[in-house]
């Protein structure tokens, strides 16, 4: 009789084994993407001031606690959603009640903050940024002319932004490149894609385009259907002037979307 129980105790062994190992197993890769997530640019950077909680449950992301940007919390929706392992995201994340509402002045200031904390080519931290009645006046320090004009087109491209009073000041400074370029380093491709397609949702040139976006060592790739080839152009445009970018690969095609 013992030597016919034994198969079954054999077997009956190796199912408890391989029923506690997998939640392990599962519960690591959980641990992993709470750490990734944790480590990356966009949660150092843009929400190092908010209380961001991530947990994790079979590749199911949960994201609580608050942000003091509207915008802040589609960051980091996109960042995790952009993590390998991630199947899904649930985003719980409570905003301060003023910049829930679109087009109101603070709503417009923090989306003219992030889009000009998003690309490369302008001096966000040097730009403060005051929004009344819809009009929006910049101040501060550019260190070119050509910096001074870009700032004033990121601005006036967002929504709810009637007219953009440029009062920086040109100041000859040391050039940012170098700085640009070992920040560029540190950021990881799920913060890049964050910000490429939290950018494009931020631009109003280019929020109800339908564009697929995917990074590889900070080499992004577009997909999608453009209306026209100036608009394949504009969003090529903005996503090489985002911080982390090293080069893009334009995919999109020219046609019309479903919803056109």
């Amino acid at each position: 009789m013992q030597h016919n129980r034994l198969p079954f105790l054999i077997a009956a062994t190796l199912a408890a084994t391989f029923a506690i190992g997998t939640p392990l197993q599962g519960s690591e890769a959980d641990d992993q993407i709470e750490s990734v997530f944790q480590n990356t640019y966009v949660f150092k950077t843009y929400l190092k001031d908010d209380a961001v909680r991530i947990d994790v449950d079979n590749g199911v992301v949960t994201l609580t606690g608050t942000v003091v940007e509207a915008s802040h919390k589609a960051l980091a929706q996109e960042t995790a959603a952009s993590l390998t392992g991630v199947t899904e995201v649930f985003n719980r994340i409570k905003i301060p009640p003023e910049t829930e509402s679109n087009l109101s002045d603070p709503w417009i200031a923090s989306k003219v903050k992030l889009a000009l904390m998003f690309h490369r080519h302008v001096g966000a931290i040097k730009t403060m940024v005051a929004v009344k009645g819809g009009v929006v006046t910049l101040t501060g320090e550019a260190s070119s002319l050509a910096q001074q004009e870009l700032t004033t087109a990121y601005a006036k491209d967002i929504d709810g932004v009637t007219q953009v009073k440029n009062l920086t000041k040109v100041v000859a400074a040391a050039t940012e490149e170098g700085t640009d370029r070992t920040v560029s380093e540190a950021i990881d491709d799920a913060s890049i894609t964050a910000q490429v397609k939290t950018a494009l949702q931020t631009h109003r040139s280019t929020h109800t385009s339908k564009v697929g976006v995917t990074t590889q060592k900070c080499k992004v790739s577009l997909t999608g259907i453009a209306t026209n080839e100036s608009e394949k152009a504009l969003i090529g445009k903005l996503v090489e002037d985002i911080r982390g970018v090293t080069s893009i690969d334009n995919q999109m095609t020219i046609g019309q979307t479903s919803g056109n």
